[in-house]
């Protein structure tokens, strides 16, 4: 049986603590609650740690959040299978909000590289200090110097990050939304949401964490540029001052 857990973090992503309540703990010690702040590891960005307060005062350690049986469904791992809660027991949630808020900065600045680099995006992945993104390009001619430049350029406009919902159908008739090729935004429920960066730096499908402005990210650099295949080319970057 699956449940449905609200994902607070979906609507606000710097909310750093919420109340809920426990619906259920699976087969596998994994917390169920009926409402959460903590993202679940989906879209190449990881699940959020943090903890869980009982109403006692004690803690229950929480090393990483996944998607249960279906994508309404989230599982909050503990650390430690000894000490678990009941249905029904009240909980504060307090997820790691540093290391969050480095996933939000880094999650960010690739979808701006994926504005710098127009290309089909074939796979990624965040960090708390760096990401990567795979691009297909056919004749690799990449300057780390020229994208980091290009980068910051737009980390210093400041352009506010927004969301919005369309249709399964309208994504359907715009296939240009999507960047990634191995990936496809989940369809099904009826809508899709959209991450945008300005007026018109980037617009794609995304159901990660982002900042509230570019300008948050901070300094970036192009770490690395590797051959992965006859087209693929991974651009790694970091923050600045990682």
């Amino acid at each position: 049986m699956a449940y449905e857990t609200e994902p607070l973090f979906r609507e606000d992503a710097y909310l750093a603590t919420c109340e809920a309540t426990v619906v259920a703990v699976n087969d596998r010690g994994g917390i169920i609650l009926d409402r959460t702040i903590f993202y679940p590891t989906g879209g190449g960005q990881p699940g959020d740690s943090g903890r869980l307060e009982r109403q006692d005062g004690s803690t229950i350690a929480i090393a990483t959040t996944v998607y249960g049986d279906d994508k309404s469904e989230i599982v909050h791992v503990p650390a430690e299978a000894d000490t678990l809660p009941d249905p029904g027991e009240k909980v504060v949630c307090h997820i790691d909000w540093e290391r969050r808020y480095r996933h939000m900065r880094i999650h960010s600045a690739l979808h701006l590289l994926s504005a710098v680099l127009p290309y089909p995006v074939t796979g990624g992945s965040i960090g708390a200090d760096d990401g990567r993104l795979d691009f297909d390009i056919p004749e690799a001619g990449l300057d780390k110097d020229e994208i980091t430049a290009e980068l910051n350029r737009l980390v210093a406009l400041d352009e506010p990050l927004a969301t919005e919902w369309i249709t399964d159908e309208e994504l359907d008739a715009n296939p240009g939304l999507v960047k990634t090729m191995a990936v496809k935004p989940p369809t099904g429920s009826g809508r899709v949401r959209l991450v945008r960066i300005g007026e018109a730096t980037d617009l794609q499908p995304c159901g990660g964490t982002h900042v509230a402005s570019s300008g948050e990210i901070g300094d970036v650099v192009v770490a690395k540029i590797e051959k992965k295949g006859k087209q693929n080319r991974r651009v790694r970057i970091r923050f600045a001052d990682a």
